[in-house]
């Protein structure tokens, strides 16, 4: 691996065209990548969301999240800043975390369908089908594999539920030893009408841990206790 690493680089300083590798050899060694990968135990973020449709929303947020544990904070809505910001405290898994929505050749099967030139190096895209088959829920149906990292670049998927569906794509990047969200759009209908949603995410920060104070709800301001002038 450290021989076709080195190789690589020099193609990419002599300005060649970059080297396909087998599509089998790169899905071993997403495999040995996914297996070395770990959630962050802490980190700082931002995300701005919006949505089209039975609901109009334009949000922004910073999250704190260690673990389950999650801080979230509404610091705009609909480009204006909120003073107070919105704080809600609560427990919930991190539902974009790779490791929970990246494809593995243990319960998917992924056919090679190109490869795809990204500055001077190759990323590969496969289709990828479930081995046991889903009528309802969340389904992967595409994988981009970089080319450089061997790890998700883009998961285009689809959802069912029981009021709505619909299908989009997720892109991940490399930041730090992390492999995290950086945006995903969904093409809906929701009720029978037509839903967009986009989310883009920024400003990671990956501190070694998050006092126990960030996860404590803020106390309500004090109501005044004089009678009207």
């Amino acid at each position: 691996m450290q021989r076709i690493a080195a190789l690589l680089s020099l193609v990419t300083l002599l300005g060649v065209s970059p080297i396909q590798l087998d599509s089998q050899m790169v899905l071993q060694r997403y495999e040995l990548e996914m297996g070395d990968l770990r959630s962050p135990k802490a980190m700082i973020f931002s995300y701005t969301v919006s949505q089209a449709g039975p609901s109009d929303i334009e949000q922004r947020h910073r999250i704190y999240r260690s673990g389950l544990d999650v801080r979230d904070e509404t610091i705009a809505v609909d480009g204006a800043a909120l003073k107070p910001k919105i704080v809600r405290i609560g427990k919930r898994e991190d539902r974009y975390d790779v490791l929970r929505i990246a494809p593995r050749t243990a319960n998917y099967t992924m056919l090679f369908v190109r490869a795809v030139r990204d500055g001077g190096h190759v990323d590969y895209e496969y289709e990828a089908s479930p081995l046991v088959a889903q009528s309802a829920g969340f389904m992967v149906e595409r994988l981009t594999i970089d080319g450089e990292t061997y790890l998700p670049r883009v998961i285009g998927f689809r959802t069912t539920g029981a009021s709505a569906r619909g299908a989009g794509k997720l892109e991940y990047a490399k930041i730090g030893a992390y492999c995290v969200p950086v945006a995903v759009s969904v093409d809906a209908e929701v009720n029978g009408k037509p839903a967009r949603e986009h989310i883009a995410w920024g400003d990671y920060r990956f501190p070694p841990s998050l006092p126990a104070s960030t996860f404590v709800a803020p106390k309500p301001l004090p109501h005044a206790t004089l009678p009207p002038i």
